[in-house]
């Protein structure tokens, strides 16, 4: 009825069902690495600088590195982003901002820390003001160091949350 195929333990017939379709140009392989590839080729960030940090970041996406070769392009609006990097001191004023802005952001998303002031305060780290770290207010997946942080940080930072997106399974996110 099947060839023989309903005899077959298992083994044999996934192996039969391997041969068959690896000869005829299909590729096999799990869904969780196709999306994790497809997701960490092309991050597009919101930008959202508060400091100085801001111009670190607007350095890393110039033409010395050139974070387009990476697939990240900086989005104006949230909801077309998948990414937030958070660049500098963030204030009382500004935390809800930033929550609202995030909760708009499709999923799945992601956060990049960039700077002293955002990973914790900072220099301004006493003020009455100052939120001691963005991650009081939306999760944080990367944190760069730095005041500021240099832009091959940032890359680096970047790269890294790429390598995070590439191992996080699908239903995770």
């Amino acid at each position: 009825m099947y060839g023989g195929l309903e005899n077959r333990s298992p083994d044999e017939l996934l192996k039969t069902v391997h041969d068959e379709i690896s000869h005829k140009g299909f590729m096999l392989t799990q869904v969780d690495k196709v999306v994790g590839w497809a997701q960490s080729g092309s991050l597009w960030p919101l930008t959202f600088g508060l400091a100085c940090c801001a111009v670190e970041m607007m350095h890393t996406a110039a033409s010395r590195y050139d974070l387009d070769r990476f697939g990240v392009v900086f989005r104006p609006s949230p909801r077309q982003a998948d990414l937030i990097i958070v660049a500098g001191t963030l204030t009382n004023k500004m935390a809800p901002a930033l929550r609202t802005l995030y909760d708009q952001m499709a999923d799945p998303k992601w956060v990049i820390s960039m700077g002293s002031c955002a990973n914790g305060g900072g220099y301004y780290h006493y003020s009455y003001s100052v939120i001691r770290g963005c991650d009081r207010i939306i999760p944080v997946d990367i944190y760069v160091p730095g005041c500021p942080p240099t832009a091959e940080a940032l890359l680096y930072g970047i790269l890294r949350l790429q390598d995070k997106i590439k191992r996080t399974r699908v239903y995770h996110r």
